[in-house]
């Protein structure tokens, strides 16, 4: 099996370039040979590649740019992928794509079901739901991955971030009212590969039994401000020197962005263990490895 990932440069296409393969070859597709922003080329590079199965991590992801960059955040998240699904769609290959909770309201409390109302809140919701409608009308095979507050010990993310200030400032300053699952690209990566794993001689039927789509995030739950104050205590406990005496929680409207954030994150995990049988860990042991490996570096 031929198995194209997109986006390889990025965290949950490094990762998912390194879990998969064990089900078959993987062909790691950077911008240099799948370039999103150049739509017209896709279908010559996609049939130069001949995968037998495409996993779709690339997207345009600088939230507050998007509010000024529509056009190209558009292109990237919402057309390239369309085409990469009637590429897909016209010769039967599965299509793994990747989506966010940005494609809901952020409102309420309780977490979102992947039936939910979508109604995004900013230019980057928008597109990246736009993508989405473009690959279920491209009637392929296909699986819409859900997730939410990505990050990874590598690359740039909110736990390096916190990581830097914390070891530069006395105080830091978090929001606390925004709530979701911190998901790291290796708990994502193990997810759709132990799914496909399992299903390879029935993807079509799995991804049929799904409706196309899924939630993907680790278990739990917490908020910004909670995460950072794990990520601090965590490196600590590792022996890193920080700066950091205080770690304050924050008002959404206290810290101004050009795009507004959903204050609900949470995702909906039911259908991923009733029909994939797969559970996620918690959010807080997740971390742990990438602590790990971070604290290794800072040492």
């Amino acid at each position: 099996m031929r198995i194209v990932v997109t986006g390889v440069t990025g965290q949950v296409g490094k990762a998912l370039a390194c879990t998969l393969d064990k089900l078959g070859t993987v062909i790691p597709a950077d911008r240099s040979v799948l370039n999103l922003a150049e739509p017209s080329k896709l279908c010559v590079a996609l049939d130069r590649l001949a995968p037998d199965l495409i996993i779709n991590p690339a997207a345009y992801t600088a939230v507050d740019r998007a509010e000024g960059e529509r056009e190209l955040a558009f292109t990237i998240n919402g057309e390239a992928p369309g085409i990469m699904g009637r590429w897909a769609a016209g010769r039967g290959v599965p299509f793994v794509h990747f989506s966010t909770d940005y494609v809901f309201n952020g409102q309420g409390e309780r977490p979102w079901r992947e039936e939910s109302p979508t109604a995004p809140l900013s230019l980057y919701g928008a597109s990246k739901l736009a993508g989405e409608e473009a690959i279920r009308k491209a009637n392929g095979p296909h699986l819409l991955i859900r997730t939410s507050w990505i990050y990874a010990a590598r690359g740039t993310n909110f736990l390096r971030t916190i990581a830097r200030l914390a070891g530069e400032r006395a105080e830091l300053k978090i929001v606390a009212d925004q709530t979701g699952a911190p998901t790291s690209a290796r708990v994502i990566a193990d997810a759709v590969t132990a799914l496909l794993a399992s299903n390879l001689g029935n993807l079509y039927e799995r991804f049929a039994e799904s409706a196309g789509i899924v939630n993907i995030a680790a278990s739990g739950e917490t908020t910004w401000h909670g995460f950072a104050m794990r990520i601090v205590e965590g490196l600590r406990a590792r022996g890193i020197p920080l700066s950091v005496q205080s770690v304050l929680p924050l008002r959404t409207d206290e810290y101004p962005t050009k795009a507004n954030r959903p204050h609900n994150s949470r995702l909906d995990l039911t259908r991923l263990h009733g029909v994939f049988g797969l559970t996620t860990p918690l959010w807080s042991e997740a971390l742990e490895p990438e602590l790990d490996e971070l604290a290794e570096e800072m040492r």
